[in-house]
C-alpha cells in the first residue's frame, strides 16, 4: 500500500460516489479477517491504514491483568508498564505485530473489497433508478427465454417477465423490442431484480397516458380499468373540463390514438366508456357495445339489475360472459342482465323499444 492507493480511492470516490473513508474502514475490517485466517491466530487485533501514506500496520490488543491466563489476549501489568508506566489493570495495550509479507495479502484483500463495494454501489444506483419506476412502463430488448421466464435487457440491468405475465397473443423473438409494466423492484443479494408484466391493468393505463395528451396533462382522468389481457379491456374516463370529450380524446383523430394501443397489445379489444357518478348511467355505459333499456340499482345487494333488448342479450353478456364480467370489474357492482322478455315474465315489466343513452365506444 502507498500513496498511489490512497489517490486511487479518492478517484473512486469522485467517479463512483463511494466515500474513501467508507472504503478504508471496509478494507481494515477485511484485513483483520485475512490476518487471523492466514496467520492462524485468535488474537484480538486492530488494523490501521495511514490516511496519508497508505502504510498498513497490525496491532495486537491485549488486556492488562495481574495474572496472565491467555497470552494471546492478555498482558501482565509488569510487561505493560515496561511499554508505558501509566498502564493500569484492565487497560488495553496495543502491540504492533505486522507480518513481514502482509503487504501482498493486504493488496489482494483491498482489491477484493474495493471491487465488491463498487459492485454494490452500482447495484444500489440501479435499484434506486428503477424503484422510482415501479408501476411504470419500460422498453427493452428480448435477450433469452427459458421454461419459466422471458429476460429483457433494459440497458444497465436485465429484467425478468414470468411467462404467466405475458399475454396469450404475445410472440416474441430474440432482439425484439418489448414494452413491459414494472410490477416489482427488489434489492436481492444478486443485485436488483425487476419484474415485468404485460397482463397487468396498469400497462393499459400507462399506454393511454403515453398516447393521450389530455390524460398526461390531467384534463382527462382514468377512473377505472378492467382487463382480460390479450382479449378485451374496458376503461372508464372522466373529463375535468366540460368542453373536453374524454372518450373522443382517448380515441383520437380517426381512432389513431387507441389504434396505437391496440397494436401494442396485439389486437386486444378496448371499450372506452364515460365514467359517471350516477351508477345507473355508469353501468349502462360499461356494458358497451350493448344497448341498455333500463338499469335498476339494488343498494343493499350492491347489484345493478340491467334490462336489454332481446336481440342484445348475448352481446351484453359477451362470449363466455366476458362483457358482463368486465363491466362488473369496471364499475365495482354485480350486474344481473335480463332480456326484456325475461324481465316481463319475471317482474311483469312492460316491453319498450327505447334504450338508455350511452356514451361509450368499442375499438378493436
Amino acid at each position: 500500500m502507498n500513496t498511489d492507493f490512497i489517490e486511487a480511492l479518492a478517484e473512486i470516490e469522485r467517479d463512483k460516489g463511494i466515500g474513501k473513508e467508507v472504503l478504508l474502514e471496509a478494507i481494515e475490517a477485511a484485513l483483520i479477517s485475512s490476518y487471523k485466517r492466514n496467520f492462524n491466530t485468535a488474537q484480538n487485533v486492530r488494523v490501521d491504514i495511514n490516511r496519508l501514506t497508505g502504510v498498513i500496520r497490525v496491532y495486537a490488543r491485549k488486556t492488562v491483568v495481574d495474572e496472565v491466563l491467555d497470552p494471546r489476549m492478555e498482558i501482565s501489568l509488569y510487561a505493560a508498564r515496561e511499554i508505558n508506566p501509566n498502564y493500569t489493570i484492565d487497560d488495553i495495550v496495543e502491540i504492533e505485530v505486522t507480518p513481514r509479507d502482509f503487504g501482498r495479502i493486504a493488496a489482494q484483500t483491498a482489491k477484493q473489497v474495493v471491487t465488491q463495494r463498487i459492485r454494490e454501489a452500482e447495484r444500489g444506483l440501479i435499484y434506486n433508478a428503477f424503484v422510482d419506476k415501479e408501476e411504470d412502463i419500460v422498453t427493452g430488448i428480448v435477450q433469452r427465454l427459458d421454461t419459466r421466464n422471458l429476460y429483457v435487457d433494459l440497458g444497465k440491468v436485465e429484467a425478468v417477465m414470468p411467462l404467466a405475465e405475458m399475454m396469450p397473443t404475445d410472440k416474441f423473438k430474440l432482439n425484439d423490442r418489448i414494452k413491459g409494466y414494472i410490477t416489482r423492484v427488489e434489492n436481492t443479494t444478486k443485485g436488483p431484480q425487476i419484474v415485468l408484466s404485460r397482463t397487468h391493468p396498469g400497462l393499459l393505463k400507462r399506454l393511454f397516458e403515453l398516447e393521450v395528451p389530455e390524460i398526461y396533462d390531467g384534463v382527462v382522468e382514468i377512473r377505472s380499468v378492467a382487463r382480460e389481457a390479450g382479449f378485451r379491456s374496458k376503461i372508464a374516463v372522466h373529463s375535468r373540463n366540460e368542453d373536453v370529450d374524454p372518450v373522443g380524446s382517448c380515441v383520437g383523430p380517426k381512432g389513431a390514438r387507441v389504434q396505437t394501443i391496440v397494436n401494442e397489445l396485439r389486437g386486444e379489444k378496448i371499450d372506452i366508456v364515460r365514467w359517471s357518478e350516477d351508477v345507473e348511467e355508469f353501468v349502462a355505459n360499461a356494458l358497451s357495445p350493448s344497448k341498455v333499456v333500463e338499469v335498476k340499482v339494488l343498494e343493499d345487494e350492491k347489484t345493478a339489475r340491467v334490462i336489454v333488448p332481446d336481440y342484445q342479450l348475448s352481446l351484453a353478456i359477451g362470449i363466455k360472459g366476458q362483457n358482463a364480467r368486465l363491466a362488473a370489474k369496471l364499475t365495482g357492482w354485480k350486474i344481473d342482465i335480463k332480456s326484456e322478455t325475461q324481465a316481463e315474465e319475471e317482474f311483469g315489466r312492460p316491453r319498450t323499444d327505447e334504450a338508455l343513452p350511452q356514451d361509450s365506444v368499442s375499438f378493436d
